[in-house]
């Protein structure tokens, strides 16, 4: 999306419905009301660097105010960019017409192609199930029901629409205060609910995070725990008790089916309106937007955690007023990952280790420090990738402590409005490192950290001959 041009209507529309001025809308964008006026006239292209700033200066995604038509080349255009339609670079234009002239056919090709994208991601877990960590799965069980819990948040974007609003209109309406949370928290429960907060004592135990005692109506809550983590858990069972019939109506319409992973998902959307209870998403966005997504500033504005602001913003994807689509994940020392979710395409290892050229790994080697990499996935994507180590202390001496790499990262399209993209050379491709999803299925052959060979090869064993890479394998007809 080089230049966009025929946009100076809808973007007088979208000028009008925010009761602004060309003037003002100038000044919020840093163009001149000349420009501005050349623009909605259509006599001068929107680029990129424009475009960006009128999507921070009214606080919207160019998808969600494109016409359906537009909408269709979008989505045409990214799918194109796949590698499977390598060297079909077809011009925007091309591509309106191709819609206007038969949208249907548009319609069927992009279903074909999610299809595809689909099946891809069906060959990846028969490719890891196959190499045993399936069967070592089977054997135990337990872990089936969170891979469901997991698939479910991602069908949904990461994002669940009624939680998010509920927690905004309980925030707005009871006039909690940001910097006073973990109190207007008790207070409420108290007050509205007769539910008493106390702190838990030495014999409630010293690994409690959270009980609620029904029959008392108590709320206890670990004492050495965070003021972040104590209204988390406040914010937790708040979900549980006030909200629960609407917690329930999204696991009845989800596909869902062993009780077990109905259990996990009702904690999991608790856990998501509390997220939302403690950051509502109108004021953390334009925050957000404000501090161009410095995680370390919001963690301080809000009073929360650096996990907590990374999983919140992983989240911000209402219909009509989304933030940059970001992947989430938590990784432990051994490469095992507890916490996954996404908003982009970003592919994951669903068994087993992690590519090892991912910074997430060399986030151990700097604790404390955010670590910045523009990574290539396989399917020809560019990412800015940050990654910082986190730790949860056990609360006493004795007691080991949780060590954990952060992830957080999205496409590059979206690189400019990050603070953390100042600095780097976003448009030289020599700057990008080529990572994959996980050894067994990644079909790189020149990389020198393989672990296995890919599944979908041949091996080509020569005993006279040996090279920097490991596992050498039969090339495919593209690259031969």
């Amino acid at each position: 999306m080089s230049h966009l041009v025929n946009y100076g209507r809808r973007v007088r529309k979208l000028r009008e419905q925010r009761g602004l001025t060309q003037a003002a809308l100038a000044e919020k964008m840093a163009i001149s009301p000349s420009y501005l006026n050349q623009i909605e006239n259509d006599t001068r292209p929107l680029n990129k660097l424009v475009l960006t700033k009128l999507e921070l200066a009214v606080g919207i995604d160019f998808a969600d105010w494109a016409d359906d038509e537009d909408r269709r080349a979008n989505l045409l255009r990214e799918a194109l960019d796949d590698p499977l339609f390598r060297g079909a670079d077809i011009p925007t234009h091309e591509l309106r017409e191709a819609v206007s002239a038969s949208p249907r056919m548009a319609d069927r090709f992009l279903q074909l192609f999610r299809a595809h994208q689909r099946l891809q991601s069906d060959y990846q877990t028969l490719a890891e199930s196959i190499a045993g960590e399936e069967r070592i799965k089977a054997l135990h069980g337990a872990q089936f029901p969170y891979e469901d819990v997991r698939d479910f948040f991602y069908r949904r974007n990461n994002h669940i629409e009624s939680l998010d609003h509920a927690a905004e209109r309980l925030f707005e309406e009871q006039g909690f205060n940001i910097d006073e949370i973990q109190g207007d928290l008790a207070n409420y429960l108290l007050q509205k609910h007769g539910i008493k907060v106390k702190l838990a004592t030495a014999q409630d135990g010293s690994n409690l995070q959270k009980r609620y005692d029904e029959e008392t109506r108590t709320l206890c809550i670990g004492k050495p725990s965070s003021p972040s983590r104590r209204a988390f858990h406040i914010a937790h069972q708040i979900a549980l008790l006030i909200y629960g019939d609407l917690i329930d109506r999204e696991i009845e319409v989800s596909d869902l089916v062993s009780t077990q992973a109905r259990a996990i998902c009702r904690v999991a959307l608790a856990n998501y309106f509390a997220g939302a209870l403690l950051m509502p998403y109108t004021r953390f966005l334009n925050d957000a937007r404000q501090f161009r997504y410095d995680i370390e500033g919001l963690c301080g504005f809000y009073g929360n955690s650096f996990e907590q602001v990374c999983h919140r913003l992983s989240t911000l994807q209402r219909p009509g007023n989304k933030g940059v689509p970001f992947y989430f994940v938590r990784v432990d020392i051994a490469g095992n990952i507890s916490k996954r979710q996404s908003a982009t395409s970003f592919h994951f290892a669903r068994l087993g280790g992690v590519c090892p050229l991912w910074n997430v790994h060399e986030a151990f080697s700097s604790p404390g420090k955010i670590l910045r990499q523009l990574a290539e996935m396989p399917d020809g994507k560019t990412y800015l990738c940050l990654a910082r180590t986190v730790y949860e202390s056990g609360g006493r001496y004795l007691q080991p402590e949780r060590k954990f790499a952060i992830g957080l990262g999205c496409e590059i399209r979206h690189a400019s409005k990050l603070v953390y993209s100042t600095g780097l050379d976003l448009d030289n491709p020599e700057a990008v490192e080529p990572i994959g999803v996980s050894c067994r299925v990644c079909e790189r052959i020149n990389c020198p950290q393989r672990a296995f060979p890919p599944l979908s090869r041949r091996l080509t064993i020569s005993e006279n001959t040996r090279s920097t890479f490991p596992y050498p394998f039969e090339k495919s007809e593209d690259e031969t």
